[in-house]
């Protein structure tokens, strides 16, 4: 290994996630979004979407202390997870159902 540590820094994407939280709130601010129902469930959706990037970042850092918290049919699994609730989110922003 070349001394290159496989998980992004400490501060980096923590970072990244805080300021997109800032932006996304005073864009729903600036709309009104936070009064219509579509918004209620793409906000909860982000959160579940953030709740998992935080449960497989700790999963990360297990695996790269060599232990494996999760078999491979789980990580193939998880890995949809994401992509499940981008289609989501985006099909509530662009129809807004409600």
């Amino acid at each position: 290994m070349n001394g290159h540590h496989p998980l992004p820094g400490r501060f980096g994407i923590a970072a990244i996630l805080i300021v997109v939280w800032l932006l996304g709130f005073a864009l729903a601010g600036t709309i009104g979004a936070f009064s219509q129902g579509w918004f209620h469930a793409k906000l909860l959706l982000v959160l579940l979407l953030t709740g998992y990037h935080m449960y497989m970042v700790v999963q990360a850092k297990k695996m790269v202390k060599g232990e494996r918290p999760l078999s491979e049919k789980q990580l193939k699994l998880f890995g949809e997870v994401p992509a499940i609730l981008l289609a989501l989110i985006v099909v509530l922003v662009i129809v807004k159902p409600f």
